[in-house]
């Protein structure tokens, strides 16, 4: 049995159509989508275009250090959003995965301080998450490989970046 679960960019498509559709069947209407970095930002941005929302922040989080290894809890990295901004609006908080949950959960938080309403959406859910998200496309206790970090990464050919 294969311990990994495989996104591929064309299955990508449909699940975050799909996400986006229980968004909108739910009845919710973000004013913000709100991406968690760096995972987060490729699903945001395709919901939020799903859903014709037009402002989409960023909220960069620190978690994982490498394969299944993190740090003891998530940091918030800057540049730091103004939290100023999410006043009374409904925010959309969306991420890849919510594994154990503490990112989101951290992130959710966060906003729900000054937003008037939060609501969360992943790809995945994993069983051991301490924070359900509101939407999730699938559930499962595999490792993802998702199509946008599972090659390795790019390095100059010629050892010479271009100024």
């Amino acid at each position: 049995m294969d311990d990994r679960e495989i996104l591929t960019w064309h299955t990508y498509g449909t699940a975050v159509r799909e996400l986006a559709q229980a968004v909108a069947d739910s009845g919710f209407a973000p004013d913000i989508v709100l991406g968690i970095a760096r995972g987060g930002l490729i699903p945001a941005g395709s919901v939020a275009y799903a859903l014709d929302c037009k402002n989409l922040f960023t909220m960069n989080v620190e978690f994982y250090t490498g394969v299944g290894t993190t740090r003891d809890e998530p940091t918030l990295l800057p540049p730091f959003l103004d939290l100023a901004e999410l006043n009374d609006l409904s925010v959309l908080v969306v991420d890849d995965v919510a594994d154990s949950g503490k990112t989101l959960e951290l992130v959710a938080r966060v906003c729900s301080e000054h937003a008037g309403e939060v609501r969360s959406a992943v790809i995945y859910e994993k069983p051991r998450t301490i924070l359900a998200p509101d939407y999730a496309w699938r559930r499962t206790d595999k490792w993802i490989n998702f199509p946008w970090s599972s090659e390795p990464v790019i390095i100059s050919r010629t050892g010479v970046l271009d100024a």
